[in-house]
């Protein structure tokens, strides 16, 4: 195997990618697949470490969830109240407890999602 150290820069970076796109058929439970598996964990930490990607704010979390499934604003209002789903979607009225809530209960939309900003 090897040396694996930890990822420490951008050289660093591309020498681990460049190693993993070596490995990528080694087989399970070998050496090759043991450091293939080391170096992807260090990869994936780095990228979270160096690119942390942030949460939509809830409405454009809530506009995806309605593109995704053909919901149109009456449909959330049906869920959250007509005058209130017009407000929030209009980013003038902030989401409450409660429909954050019925949205991650009934839409399945997650929590962290409607919960940002």
């Amino acid at each position: 195997m090897a040396d694996i150290k930890p990822i420490h820069s951008e050289e660093d970076y591309d020498a681990a990618l460049a190693r993993i796109d070596a490995l990528m058929d080694a087989e399970y439970g070998t050496e090759e697949g043991d450091e293939l598996e080391l170096l992807t964990t260090l990869v994936i930490a780095y990228e979270e470490a160096q690119f942390p990607l942030d949460n939509p704010d809830p409405v454009t979390a809530i506009e995806f969830v309605m593109e995704q499934r053909g919901y149109q604003q009456k449909d959330f209002a049906a869920l959250i109240g007509k005058s209130r789903a017009s407000e929030i979607l209009s980013r003038k009225r902030p989401l409450s407890m409660n429909q954050a809530k019925r949205l991650y209960r009934d839409w399945g939309v997650p929590p962290e999602a409607l919960l940002a900003g």
